[in-house]
């Protein structure tokens, strides 16, 4: 029998393992066999309550730097793709730009109806959130 401390969820439990059997050579064994041990209640620390329920998204249009010709990145990220070029006419909700974060795609939709006068940023540039993007006409 070989003891064992696991960690779960911030709490340690000692645990007994069994080696059922060796290999040749007395090193790693194949398989193991755990010990049924009662354990105790998973419960937080001391001073330490339940987890708070995650915040809902609200699901609104692009944020903007203030002015509404002005397309910001609401997240920061890397410029994965842009959609669209200068004089190229969208509406509003298109997707305009994608930005990869955290291996993840995020569509970037246009906050207005409009001409694309400007684009601030092209593939492969890094972004920060409130960094402008595009400007619209």
């Amino acid at each position: 029998m070989k003891k064992l401390r696991v960690t779960v969820n911030g709490v340690s439990y000692d645990v007994e393992v069994e080696i059922l059997e060796d290999d040749d050579e007395g090193g790693a064994a194949y398989g193991y066999g755990l010990t049924a041990m009662p354990l105790p209640p998973l419960t937080p620390p001391v001073g330490v309550g339940p987890a708070p329920a995650p915040a809902k998204l609200p699901i609104a249009s692009p944020p903007t730097s203030g002015a509404a010709n002005e397309l910001t990145s609401p997240i920061a990220g890397v410029v994965h793709d842009v959609k669209v070029k200068i004089g190229d006419v969208v509406k509003e909700n298109q997707p305009v730009v994608v930005i990869e974060a955290m291996k993840m795609n995020t569509n970037i939709s246009s906050p207005v109806n409009g001409k694309v006068k400007e684009i601030k940023v092209k593939t492969g540039d890094p972004v920060q959130q409130g960094q402008v993007l595009i400007v619209f006409e």
